[in-house]
């Protein structure tokens, strides 16, 4: 019995989905190709998770869950307000050279922009995404800025969407060291006011 043989089927599934999905696109991949790289059949696919949408949708919340896990512990790990601010491009930086969800910018940014009209399931896990960012930027913030904290979290939260978005342009060098850099002189003149 071969390694794929003895891994479930709705695992093969779902790496296979999180490694072509977001590389390619999620319209552009034709499910059969997911099917061949599974080793599953289509009812497999249909018995495990009832549509591609649904295999969308489950392939994101693996990911996020994944993301959130290694924010957490670069936020747990910082040692100061600032740091745990910063901690997002942290984060970011180790989540890309995991190698477990290879995409070649944000599967969020990706599926949101190429899914304008996503099933809900799929919508409702691109919310919390965002939400994830938008609360915990929120609650970073609140230590630094005070009554501007929002200003702050929104001014991260673009430095932050700047950097992923660098990725897909191949420039700047470094997009977490800008966006990190970007978002620390935010901070500092938060501190300031």
């Amino acid at each position: 019995m071969t390694v794929a043989q003895r891994t479930p089927a709705r695992a093969r599934l779902l790496e296979a989905a999180d490694h072509v999905l977001f590389e390619r696109g999620i319209r552009d991949t034709p499910v059969d190709e997911l099917l061949r790289r599974a080793g599953v059949s289509t009812a497999t696919l249909y018995t495990h998770f009832g549509s591609k949408d649904a295999l969308v949708a489950e392939a994101l919340r693996v990911r996020l869950a994944d993301w959130k896990a290694v924010w957490d512990q670069h936020v747990v790990a910082a040692d100061n307000d600032l740091d745990r601010l910063l901690a997002v491009f942290d984060a970011l930086a180790s989540y890309r050279n995991d190698r477990r969800h290879p995409s070649r910018w944000c599967a969020f940014l990706a599926a949101a922009t190429e899914l304008a009209d996503a099933a809900d399931e799929i919508s409702d896990v691109l919310a919390g995404d965002t939400a994830l960012l938008a609360d915990r930027l929120l609650h970073l913030s609140r230590p630094l800025a005070g009554q501007h904290a929002q200003d702050l979290a929104d001014e991260v939260l673009v430095a932050y969407s700047g950097a992923l978005a660098g990725f897909l342009r191949g420039s700047p060098r470094s997009p977490i060291g800008t966006g990190r850099r970007l978002a620390h002189a935010a901070a500092q003149a938060h501190g300031r006011d």
